[in-house]
């Protein structure tokens, strides 16, 4: 990338329950170029790798109780860690919610 070219900044919003795992924030941001959803998990890993384990099963198969939407696309239905990830998204991760 030349000194002119930038990448947007993308935005990761976490619910309550994760944000002890990221220092306490409810955003975390970086710049990052277009990149499927698995590249940009791996980016938040190295900033917060506690999460990693909140968000993933031991066997590397998402928690069922996890909803994961890149704007407001759910990415079960966009191609799941395939799911492109364009500049300047933003990333919304979700607790499921059920009860009777």
């Amino acid at each position: 990338m030349s000194g002119t070219e930038r990448s947007a900044r993308l935005r990761v919003f976490l619910p309550q329950g994760l944000r002890p795992f990221a220092g306490g924030a409810a955003t975390v941001e970086w710049e990052q170029p277009e990149a499927p959803l698995s590249e940009v998990l791996m980016a938040l890993w190295e900033r917060h790798p506690a999460l990693r384990d909140r968000i993933f099963s031991e066997d590397g198969r998402w928690r069922p109780h996890v909803r994961m939407f890149v704007g407001s696309e759910d990415v079960r239905w966009t191609g799941d860690l395939a799911t492109r990830v364009p500049e300047g998204a933003e990333i919304t991760i979700v607790p499921a919610v059920s009860g009777g």
